[in-house]
């Protein structure tokens, strides 16, 4: 019960830290596929886009942040696991430092479309959506820990009892007693 309890305790606390414009999609939410067609009719409208990001361009007055769009799921992350429908940018009036804004990390931006932008991607000239940013959200990456400490949970590595794949209690010990059994033996 106690492992549900912080399980909880930890989803909750994930969903209240998205800023409210990522967190709550716009009224009218326009699709990518919808402001491609025609993006001068959607031209000031609020929208909430994301996708993994693939390029920062730093400027004077303003960083540009070339972005893959994936559809978003109901809490505006975005779902990699989907076809991507193309590229846009996100025009932000701070600067956005490549060391965090990283190649392939997820990210959701809030904001209205500017209008677009031509872009060279290989020897192709596109134009790519502009979104001028009110919230952008870059979404952590969590790495699977299969390691169990020594208490039999699987959420961290305790040095005192080695770890993986020893376990505490009626499970398996390689030696005789788990009191016995030295954290560090030496050659």
């Amino acid at each position: 019960m106690r492992r549900y309890l912080l399980l909880i305790c930890l989803l909750l606390n994930a969903c209240s830290n998205l800023p409210l414009a990522i967190k709550n999609p716009p009224q009218f939410d326009i699709s990518y596929s919808q402001a491609v067609q025609k993006i001068s009719n959607y031209k000031d409208a609020p929208v909430r886009w994301g996708g993994l990001i693939i390029n920062v361009e730093n400027e004077q007055n303003f960083s540009l942040v070339q972005v893959l769009y994936y559809p978003l799921d109901s809490g505006g992350k975005p779902q990699t696991d989907q076809p991507n429908e193309g590229r846009f940018l996100i025009k932000s009036p701070e600067f956005l430092d490549p060391a965090v804004y990283t190649v392939n990390t997820k990210v959701t931006v809030a904001g209205t479309l500017a209008g677009d932008l031509e872009r060279t991607i290989g020897k192709k000239v596109m134009r790519l959506p502009l979104i001028s940013a009110t919230a952008i959200h870059l979404w952590p990456v969590y790495v699977y820990d299969n390691r169990y400490d020594g208490f039999g949970y699987g959420y961290g590595y305790n040095p005192y009892y080695g770890g993986y794949p020893y376990y505490w209690g009626s499970y398996y010990w390689p030696s005789a007693s788990p009191f016995m059994r030295p954290a560090f033996r030496p050659r």
